[in-house]
C-alpha cells in the first residue's frame, strides 16, 4: 500500500522516431497547434495589407490628364479592360514625387485593337512603361475566397476540434454512450479498513472479497465462485462509500464508481451503452471493483412507472445492468458493489443469486462505534485536557458517521471562532447540539410572556420526562431559542434502542403532551409552541396501530404503506376498505387521548413542582438533568442566575459576582424524542 502522500510513478515521455544523429524527437502537439495559428494569423494579416495596399480609382477624364502632363510611370492592361498603373504625386492634394497606384476601368466593348494601340503610343510617348496581363482565374478564385477559408479554419480548430478532442472518439456526440465512471487507480486507493470505523460486523463480511481480489487461485482451488456483487444497505452517512474505497485499497485494485443517476440522459439507449461500456473497460482493467452508488435510481421494480413498457429508459439500463452481471466469466476478476437506502424497492432480478447475492447491512454505529468513529476524525485536532471522546460518544446516539465527522469539524470551527487553543469539551457539546437540533440563538430579544409560557412548557416536559419510569430521562432543559424552536428538554437515553416497547412508546407520548398541558393549567390558554409534539405523538400512535400490531381493536395486522408496489396499484395510497381506515384513526385517537388524560393527571398532581423547575428556567435559562431531579426532590440550587447578574450590574455596588457553579450532567447520551428511527 502507499501512503496518501505519496505520488504515482510517471511514466516516460512517448518517442517519436529515431535519427541517426541524434535522440529521439517528436514534437508536441500543443507546439503544432501553435505553429497552425501563427500562420494563420500571418495570413490574415497578409490579407488585411492587402486590403489597405488597393489602388486608388480614378475616372477616364483624369487618367487623360496624367497622360498628358506625362506622370504616368507605368500601366497594366487587363483582360476585363481595367489599367492599373504608377503614377508620380502631383501638386494638388497628392505629395510631390511620391509614387502612387491608381486604377481606370474603360468600358468592354472600347478596348478594341486600336484603342489600345493608340493607348500604348501615348503611355510610351510619354514615358511611362506598359504590360499586358492575363488573370489567372484559379488565383483569382482563391484569392477571393481567401476570406471565407480562414473564417472556417478558425471555427473548425478552435470549436469542432476541440468539441471532437475532448469527447474522445465519435465526435462530438460520442460522449453520450461513454461511461461517466471516475477511476481511481490502485496507486491511489489509499483509504483502507483503519479509515473505517464503527462499522466492523459489515467489514467482516467483506473480508473474503479482499482475499478473493488478492489471491483468485485460493478460491479456484476447490471449485468456489465468489459473489459477484455485493449491496450495501444502510441509512445516509452510515459509511457505504467509505466501505467500498476502503475494500479496493485494502485489496489494490483499481476502483471505478459512478451513480446510478450518471447512466440516464435524455436519449432513450444512452444509459444501456454507458453501462456496457462501463463493464468493458473494468474487465480490461481487472482484477477491479465497480462501485455502484444509488443503484435505486436505476434498479427500481420494473413496470411500476406509468409507461409501463420496455422502452422506459431506466428499464433498459437496468437490463444492461443485468445481462452484464450474468454474463461474467467464473474467473472473472470483477465485483461489483452497490448501496443504497432503499433496498425495499430494487427489482427481484438484481437481488438474485447470481448478481447482487450477498446483502451487507451498514448500520448505525453503536456506542463503541461512535467512540472509534470519533477518534478516526479527531486524530489531526488539537484536544483539550477537557474533552471526553467517550462521554461524546454517549451523547451522539444514532449519530451516522457523516453526522459524526460534521459535529468534529463543527467543533473545530467553535473552538476557533472563540480563539481557543483546544477544542474543550463544552465544543464537542454545543457542536452536537446545533447539528441535531439548530444554532442557539442567545442573542435574540424575546418577549416577556413568550418567555414565561417557554418556561412553563420545557418544564411540563422536564417534570414528565423525570416522574415516567419508562421514558428516558431527562438530561437537561433550556429555553434559549435553538433552531425553530423557543426552548428544548434534552433526553437522555440509558443505552442503543433496538426495538421499541409498548410501554417506552406510550411513556415518550405522555412527555410530549406535557407542554401543551402545562400552558393550558398555568395560563388557561394554548400556543402553537406544541406543534412538533403533536406531530411526535401522532406519529408514534399511528406506527403502533398501522405497523407495529399495539392497537387494541384492531389487532395483529399490517396496515403501512407498501411502497414496493409503485403507484399503479392504488391511487389513493393504501390497499384497505374506508371502513378499515375509519377504525384505525378511531384506535389512534383512543391512544391519543388516553395518553393525554394519563399525562394531566400527572402535571395536576405535581403542580408546583412544574412550577418550581419553571422558575429555574426563568432564572438560570439552561438547568441539567441532575438539576431537575433536585428542584423536584424539594432541593435549591445554589448559582448565580442571569437575574441576579443583570440586577448587581444595575446596582453599581461594585461587588465582583462570583462565578456560577456548573454542574456537570451526567456522562449519559441525549437523544430528542422526535428522533425515533423506523424499524424495518
Amino acid at each position: 500500500m502507499t501512503d496518501g502522500n505519496d505520488t504515482p510513478p510517471q511514466s516516460p515521455p512517448p518517442q517519436g522516431p529515431k535519427r541517426p544523429d541524434g535522440p529521439n524527437v517528436k514534437m508536441s502537439r500543443n507546439v503544432v497547434s501553435w505553429l497552425v495559428l501563427l500562420g494563420l494569423a500571418m495570413l490574415l494579416v497578409a490579407l488585411l495589407n492587402s486590403t489597405m495596399m488597393q489602388p486608388k480609382d480614378i475616372s477616364i477624364s483624369e487618367f487623360d490628364t496624367l497622360i498628358r502632363n506625362e506622370s504616368i510611370q507605368s500601366i497594366r492592361i487587363k483582360e476585363d479592360g481595367s489599367i492599373e498603373g504608377t503614377k508620380t504625386g502631383l501638386s494638388d492634394g497628392d505629395a510631390a514625387g511620391d509614387t502612387l497606384s491608381f486604377r481606370v476601368a474603360y468600358p468592354r466593348e472600347a478596348m478594341d485593337k486600336d484603342f489600345i494601340d493608340e493607348l500604348v503610343l501615348a503611355v510610351r510617348k510619354s514615358g511611362g512603361d506598359v504590360k499586358y496581363e492575363r488573370q489567372n482565374q484559379f488565383v483569382l478564385l482563391l484569392i477571393n475566397m481567401l476570406p471565407w477559408i480562414l473564417i472556417f479554419g478558425f471555427i473548425w480548430f478552435f470549436l469542432f476540434r476541440q468539441l471532437r478532442n475532448a469527447n474522445g472518439p465519435g465526435g462530438m456526440l460520442g460522449n453520450f454512450g461513454r461511461s461517466k465512471h471516475r477511476l481511481t487507480p490502485k496507486e491511489h486507493t489509499n483509504i483502507t479498513f483503519a479509515d473505517v470505523a464503527g462499522i466492523e460486523d459489515a467489514k467482516e463480511e467483506v473480508e473474503e472479497i479482499i482475499e478473493f481480489l488478492r489471491a483468485p487461485k485460493k478460491f479456484q482451488r476447490l471449485g468456489g465462485r465468489i459473489p459477484r456483487g455485493i449491496l450495501l444497505v444502510g441509512t445516509p452517512g452510515c459509511g457505504k462509500t467509505l466501505l467500498a474505497k476502503a475494500i479496493a485499497g485494502e485489496a489494490d485494485v483499481p476502483f471505478f464508481s459512478i451513480s446510478g443517476s450518471d447512466f440516464v440522459e435524455m436519449f432513450v439507449g444512452v444509459g444501456a451503452s454507458r453501462v456496457r461500456d462501463l463493464f468493458k473497460q473494468a474487465k480490461e482493467n481487472s482484477p477491479c471493483i465497480i462501485f455502484l452508488d444509488e443503484i435505486d435510481a436505476v434498479g427500481r421494480r420494473r413496470g411500476a412507472s406509468f409507461g409501463g413498457g420496455g422502452h422506459d429508459e431506466r428499464e433498459q439500463t437496468l437490463n444492461a445492468i443485468l445481462v452484464e452481471m450474468d454474463g461474467f466469466e467464473t474467473s472473472a476478476q470483477v465485483i461489483v458493489i452497490a448501496a443504497t437506502n432503499r433496498a425495499d424497492v430494487l427489482d427481484p432480478a438484481l437481488v438474485r443469486p447470481g448478481r447482487f447475492d450477498r446483502q451487507v447491512f451498514v448500520s448505525l454505529p453503536d456506542l463503541q462505534g461512535r467512540y472509534e468513529i470519533l477518534k478516526v476524525h479527531l486524530r489531526k485536532i488539537k484536544l483539550g485536557p477537557t474533552a471526553d471522546i467517550r462521554r461524546c460518544a454517549r451523547g451522539t446516539p444514532m449519530f451516522s458517521g457523516a453526522e459524526l465527522a460534521a459535529l468534529v469539524n463543527e467543533a473545530a470551527l467553535i473552538a476557533t471562532m472563540l480563539n481557543k487553543e483546544f477544542v474543550e469539551q463544552d465544543d464537542l457539546e454545543e457542536a452536537r447540539d446545533k447539528i441535531r437540533w439548530g444554532r442557539a440563538k442567545k442573542k435574540s430579544s424575546v418577549d416577556e410572556q413568550d418567555r414565561k409560557i417557554t418556561a412553563y412548557h420545557e418544564a411540563g416536559h422536564a417534570v414528565l420526562q423525570a416522574l415516567e419510569p419508562d421514558a428516558d430521562p431527562v438530561h437537561k432543559v433550556s429555553i434559549i431559542p435553538r433552531g425553530p424552536s423557543a426552548g428544548a428538554t434534552f433526553s437522555l437515553p440509558e443505552r442503543d434502542r433496538m426495538v421499541y416497547t409498548k410501554g417506552y412508546l406510550l411513556a415518550t407520548m405522555r412527555v410530549t403532551f406535557g407542554g401543551r398541558i402545562a400552558e393550558k393549567i398555568f395560563f388557561d390558554e394554548i400556543s402553537s409552541g406544541a406543534a412538533s409534539d403533536i406531530k411526535q405523538a401522532t406519529e408514534i400512535a399511528r406506527h403502533m396501530v398501522r405497523d407495529w400490531g399495539m392497537g387494541e381493536n384492531i389487532g395483529f395486522v399490517y396496515y403501512g404503506e407498501d411502497e414496493t408496489n409503485g403507484p399503479m396499484v392504488d391511487f389513493g395510497g393504501r390497499e384497505y376498505s374506508d371502513k378499515t381506515a375509519e377504525n384505525l384513526d378511531i384506535e389512534i385517537k383512543k391512544i391519543l387521548d388516553n395518553a393525554y388524560e394519563e399525562a394531566v393527571t400527572t402535571i395536576t398532581n405535581n403542580r408546583k413542582k412544574v412550577e418550581t423547575v419553571a422558575e429555574a428556567l426563568l432564572k438560570f435559562e439552561t438547568i441539567s438533568g441532575e438539576e431537575v431531579n433536585a428542584l423536584i426532590r424539594g432541593e435549591t440550587l445554589q448559582r448565580t442566575g442571569v437575574s441576579d447578574l443583570l440586577d448587581d450590574a444595575t446596582s453599581g455596588d461594585g461587588v465582583e459576582m462570583a462565578r456560577p457553579v456548573k454542574t456537570e450532567p451526567p456522562p449519559e447520551t441525549d437523544i430528542d424524542p422526535g428522533t425515533l428511527p423506523q424499524p424495518s
